[in-house]
């Protein structure tokens, strides 16, 4: 997803230019195109009969909301507040930023 936000419409073989060596094939690459259709991620538009040209369809932003629901959804039962303590537990975040947070969401919320 990020090469195509970052560089736009492509065909496969385009993508796979971006990819560092050892390139994945093409086939692979494909496959994984297609499967990010299916979930809505991309559409795509037929250049020949047997050529397409995939592009984004849903934004950075929308990807990361759904993506941190899904995390959120399977590993925390659909708390996230268990997200947060979890985090807080672990010390990927500390009180004093939790604190700062919450004093920043209240502020827009006024």
């Amino acid at each position: 997803m990020e090469r195509m936000w970052n560089h736009g419409p492509m065909q496969v073989r385009e993508l796979q230019a971006y990819y560092d060596e050892p390139k994945p094939h093409v086939n692979t690459l494909s496959t994984l195109v297609k499967i990010l259709e299916e979930k809505g991620f991309l559409g795509h538009h037929a250049l020949t009969a047997r050529c397409f040209q995939y592009f984004a369809r849903i934004s950075r932003e929308d990807y990361r909301r759904g993506s941190l629901a899904n995390v959120v959804n399977k590993f925390f039962g659909h708390s996230y507040l268990s997200a947060v303590s979890a985090l807080v537990k672990s010390e990927k975040i500390s009180l004093e930023d939790l604190k700062e947070l919450i004093k920043e969401v209240e502020a827009g919320n006024s």
